[in-house]
This record gives structure tokens, sequence and C-alpha cells, in this order.
């Protein structure tokens, strides 16, 4: 350890690659509360608000802990991790769940129940419904770490304000903003009928697609536009994350009734990426019953998630069958098309001058999702504004060079050899087979062209792919295709409209 770093300052590096590696959901709700209390002999004390807490860190996070700081500063031999007494102010113990940077070096007489991180971990038995969750979860009397069922003020203390259970919208994401195209006019229109119908529709409306597609900009428009309509309507929206995060504080508060209310006198409940209670058995209990009671009265329920309602893998059956009952719409991948429209209204909305040829260059490169074609113009008008350049063809090859490789790179054999047999209705596995027919060999011979043209794999790796063929199988093929194609029109439309197809 360097002279001058306080435990501080490595907890909160640890801190960091923690978050890192666990991700922004899971630090939030087991990580952020942690804070480093002293260190004394080589032994460092971290404090937990809850023994539910400290249980659940024992039982997950425990060893990469301890790794993580013997690496930071090799003195370090062991690490206690205490939970905060019931002596301690609830306020207190509220404060510490709650904040983004908690404040290390309480007095050592707030805290009780040491447990050394060198334990083994603790005890684990199913939740009611089947999550699964450290036994002190179910057997603490409450979360405050100690207090009775009769404790008046334990929950109210810890538990958060459920007026402000509903995620802030973006203002940015409204139908006005919305770009429609052939891949999302279902959803779009979907979404429409529901925000200005006066009764329930599509009870529910499921929207799915793939990652940056609109989603989300779908999900709050739809709040945006219901609120509007009609002030009054009470309307919910938050990630399927929160909602599983809130069950679970209410099994530990012992206040499901409160959690039951909350969620079931809404008029209009949207939950987003519900794909995340994939494999949570309780939670998806919950969720099921919650849904339920809201279609019987009536009430509109909103869901996205990644996958359409058959394809939710680790979801029950019954429940993918309720989300399947009203309207599913699908968003499709962008085309070429809707990419160059929304990069032309995105500039517009930046009030930017981006010559066209700029737009279409990043419309035909960046195909992987929307978010990542509006952040590529948001990186090349904002390096044309601090720098001073104007905006052209040249500088966003400079400027976006990291992420034009990256796309490049995107297009893989296998992907190569599914569209070229597909097109040529012919098995995948014809790729690496040794059948030498026209009807195979052709193809195969495309597919190596295509491989040559659109990786960056050498040719040996290419025949590797082809059924272990030799690098010259792929130079004979490639040569043979580039001669057809420029004595036969109709078979270089065809090998054109493949690499566009893969490009796309």
């Amino acid at each position: 350890m360097s002279v001058g770093v306080s435990l501080d300052q490595q907890w909160a590096r640890i801190r960091g690659r923690l978050k890192d590696e666990v991700g922004e959901i899971a630090y939030r709700s087991w990580l952020q509360p942690l804070s480093v209390a002293s260190m004394t002999g080589g032994e460092v004390c971290i404090v937990v608000p809850t023994r539910f807490m400290r249980d659940w860190v024992l039982t997950h996070y425990a060893d990469r802990i301890r790794a993580l700081w013997n690496g930071e500063n090799p003195e370090v031999h062991s690490i206690d991790v205490i939970v905060a007494s019931t002596s301690a102010p609830a306020a207190l113990v509220a404060d510490n769940d709650d904040r983004d940077d908690p404040a290390p070096g309480r007095p050592a007489e707030r805290f009780e129940s040491r447990a050394s991180f060198a334990s083994p971990p603790a005890e684990r038995r199913p939740a009611p419904g089947g999550d699964t969750a450290p036994a002190a979860s179910y057997t603490s009397a409450s979360y405050g770490g100690g207090a009775s069922d009769e404790s008046p003020n334990a929950v109210p203390a810890i538990l958060e304000d459920r007026s402000d259970l509903s995620a802030a919208l973006d203002p940015r994401f409204t139908f006005e903003n919305f770009v429609v195209g052939k891949p999302n006019e279902l959803a779009h229109a979907a979404a429409r009928r529901v925000a200005d119908a006066t009764a329930v529709t599509f009870n529910p409306l499921f929207l799915y697609g793939g990652v940056g597609l609109g989603k989300t900009h779908l999900m709050h428009a739809l709040a945006w536009q219901i609120r509007k309509n009609d002030p009054n309507r009470k309307v919910l929206y938050l990630s399927a994350e929160k909602f599983m995060y809130q069950f679970i504080r209410a099994l530990r508060f012992k206040d499901t009734m409160a959690f039951k209310q909350q969620f079931r006198s809404v008029d209009v409940l949207m939950i987003d990426d519900v794909q995340f209670i994939s494999g949570k058995d309780s939670t998806q209990e919950e969720f099921f019953h919650t849904f339920n009671a809201l279609v019987d009265q009536n009430r509109q329920v909103i869901i996205s998630a990644d996958k359409s309602p058959s394809d939710l893998e680790g979801m029950e059956e019954r429940l993918r069958s309720r989300l399947g009952w009203g309207l599913v719409a699908d968003i499709h991948p962008t085309t070429y098309e809707l990419r160059l429209g929304i990069l032309q209204a995105k500039a517009d909305a930046l009030q930017a001058t981006i010559p066209l040829k700029v737009l279409e260059f990043l419309a035909h490169k960046i195909t992987s999702n929307v978010r990542e074609l509006e952040g590529a113009l948001n990186r090349i008008v904002a390096h044309a504004e601090l720098v001073g350049r104007s905006i052209s063809l040249e500088t966003t090859q400079e400027v976006l060079h990291d992420l034009l490789r990256a796309n490049d790179r995107r297009v893989t054999i296998d992907e190569i050899q599914k569209r070229v047999a597909e097109h040529y209705n012919i098995r995948v596995a014809d790729m690496h087979s040794a059948r030498r027919a026209r009807a195979v060999a052709r193809p195969r011979q495309i597919a190596m062209y295509l491989a040559k043209q659109l990786t960056a794999r050498s040719l040996p790796e290419i025949g590797r792919k082809f059924g272990g063929r030799d690098h010259t199988t792929v130079m004979h093929a490639v040569k043979k295709v580039d001669e057809l194609r420029a004595t036969d029109p109709s078979f270089a439309e065809d090998v054109e409209l493949l690499r566009r197809m893969l490009e796309s």
C-alpha cells in the first residue's frame, strides 16, 4: 500500500471494482449500503445495516471482497462484517440503506452481531414461493437487525417512500419523438391505441424486441400520453428488477399487505424488461396474482421484454399464457430506411447541420441498435462543437473508428452459413459436408467468398469452419465466385443481396 492511501480510498476502489463486476442492480441492492469502519492489526471491519444483508454478503460476495482487498492492501489478512445494532437510531439505519456514498467510520458501540468473511456461508433455504435467500431473512424479527415484531417503528423507519415508487420518465421519450418504420409500426400503433383509449382494449399489451430497438421509448411514451389524457389515472411504471426488489423488501419487513395494496390499486401497471424475473419463482408467483387482480378489475397492464411470452425461458407456463392473452407486438431489427429516418430526426432535434452522406454512412455502418446509432451521432456533433471542425465523412470515420471497427467485426461465419443456406434452401450441415453436387457446392463457395469479404478471418480459419477444408479450397471458391459475378448478372445480384442482408 502506498503511503498516504487511506482506508476509505482503498474501499472506494474496491467498491468500484465490485460495481463493474456484479452490475448496477446487484451493486445498489447488496453492496452499496456497506461501509468500512476501521482496520486493526490487519483486520478490516465492514458495516452492514441488517443481519439479512450480512448473511447475503457472506454467501455471495465474501470471497471476492476478501480477494480484492488483499490485492489492494496485502496487510489485510481478514475481514469482519458487523451489523448495526438496535440501539442505533432508526433514521441512521434507513439513511445508510439508501445513501449513494455511505460514509465509513461509525462508532463501535453502535454495532453488534459480528461475522467473519472467512466463516462458512449462511445456511440457505427456499423462501416462500421458491426463491432462495439466507435463512436469517425469515428468522430475523425485522430488517432493522433484531427488533421484535411488536416494535412499532422498526419497519416504517426503513421502508422507502412508496409514493415515489414509479420510475422517472424521460421527457425525450414521447410519441412525437418516436420514428415509425416498418419494423416497429405494429408496436407503435398498438401503443397509441392503448394510450388514447378510454376503455381497456388489449390486456395486457406485450411489447418485445431486441436491445436498443425502442421498447423503453414506447413504454415512456405510453405513460406520458396516458397521464396527459387523464391526469387522475394512477400510472405505475417500473422495471421488473424494481418490482422484485420491492417484493423482497416486503418479505423482509413482513409488509406484504402494503406491497399488494400498492400494486393492485393502480389504473395502469407498466413493467419494463419482465424477462428479469425468469427463474425467480416467488416473485413470479406474486406478479402472477398481481396481474390477475388487475385484469379482473379491468385495469390496464403493459409489459415489455426482449422475447415473446412463449420464448421466455424460466417463466412459469401459466404466466407465459397470461402474458400472451392480449396483444403481443414485436419490434423487429431496424432497416436502413428506418435508421436513416431516426438519424435525420435526431439531427433536427440537436439543431445540427450534418451532410446527408454522413447520415447515410452511419445508417449503413451501425446496424446493431438505435442507442448505438444515436450515440454515434452525439459523438460526431460534440466533436465538431468542441474542436471547431466541420462534420464530414472523413472526420466521422476518424471520430468513430473504434465503433465502426466493432460493427465491421460483427458478421460471423456461422451467420453467413445460416443465411446462405436459407437463401438456397439447403441445410447448414451441407456447409460442412463432403457433398460436391452443384446445388450444395455453389452455395458453399458463395458462403466462403462472403466469409472472406465480411470477416477478418484468415483463409485457413475459414476453411476449418467449412468442414476442415484446406485454405486452397477457399482461394478457389473466392476466385470462382469472382468469375461468375463478372459473367452472370443474376448470380452477381444474388451475391450482392446476401452481402447487404448480412451487413444490415
